[in-house]
């Protein structure tokens, strides 16, 4: 997946992702002075069972085609390797989720940032997983969402709308923060949910450039309540117009250039480890619009990460 067209075979000023993104296996890139690395989780059975629209299953390599079209502007003595996908099979969700665990903890052991590509939202959880076997039981761990829901719902099974009760009612150490609530994107009772579970969130409608200094404010007295934090962005946050192939579209989501400027800010900061991008729906989307916006973003936070 990583080919494209080649400026230079020489000058790696001139280099795109894909020359210079490296495929191994995940044991076998400890000793490399790389910075990222992508895995990806093939599942969209979270949005099965959430009665979505299906195909984010789909999503890790079609962002892995237009990411590899874009200049490599990332520090130079750093490179990035590619580890594969975790797959969900048989509709075992939860199976899935634990193995996506396993494998971001062990990127963090191998002292690596994860970029993982979902899959549906529930792609969250076992980014979540990884995390807490990471740092441990005992360290607190915050988890900054960048969506038009607050995926609390309270299912008979996880799905992809219910990653973040999960996390909060098994996880006394955990905290969240959700900027871009949409309004008619929830419940009264999920905002009630937010509430008990002492959520912190902004709306969409405050999210304006205006507006940055009280939401920078927010995401800072966030972040420092926290030992570690890590980073989930779902694509049904931005405005339909600009992300149409996603499970459930935002006719007033958040503009592009703000998740640009969220990303860039908290990806900044010093105790984020690690960002996931969810719900990219191919199936549904006109003219690689949401894909390629989704490959953009990741290389965007992937330049603002302080190394």
């Amino acid at each position: 997946m990583w080919n494209g067209r080649v400026d230079s075979e020489t000058d790696r000023a001139s280099f795109l992702f894909h020359q210079r993104v490296i495929c191994k296996h995940v044991d076998d890139i400890e000793q490399y002075n790389s910075a990222y690395v992508i895995v990806g989780f093939t599942c969209d059975e979270g949005v099965r069972r959430n009665k979505g629209r299906l195909g984010a299953k789909m999503a890790p390599s079609a962002i892995r085609k237009l990411l590899g079209k874009l200049p490599y502007n990332l520090l130079e003595d750093l490179d990035t390797f590619d580890i594969g996908d975790v797959a969900c099979l048989d509709e075992d969700l939860e199976r899935a989720q634990k193995e996506l665990g396993q494998t971001v903890n062990k990127l963090f052991r191998k002292n690596k940032t994860p970029i993982i590509l979902g899959g549906g939202h529930e792609t969250l959880y076992g980014h979540y997983l990884g995390a807490r076997q990471f740092i441990g039981e005992d360290k607190t761990l915050g988890v900054i969402n960048i969506d038009a829901h607050f995926d609390l719902r309270n299912d008979d099974i996880p799905t992809s709308g219910t990653m973040f009760r999960q996390i909060l009612e098994q996880d006394k150490n955990a905290g969240y923060l959700c900027l871009g609530v949409q309004e008619f994107g929830n419940t009264k009772a999920l905002f009630q949910t937010a509430e008990k579970l002492s959520c912190s969130y902004i709306l969409e409608k405050n999210l304006a450039p205006d507006n940055f200094q009280q939401t920078y404010e927010t995401i800072d007295t966030f972040v420092k309540n926290y030992d570690c934090v890590i980073v989930t962005l779902c694509m049904d946050s931005i405005i339909s117009s600009a992300a149409p192939g996603v499970s459930a579209p935002s006719p007033f989501g958040i503009e592009p250039k703000t998740v640009r400027t969220l990303l860039g800010y908290i990806a900044g900061k010093e105790n984020v480890l690690s960002f996931d991008i969810s719900e990219v729906n191919p199936l549904f989307d006109e003219d690689e619009k949401t894909v390629r916006l989704a490959a953009h973003l990741v290389a965007e936070i992937m330049s603002s990460y302080k190394k």
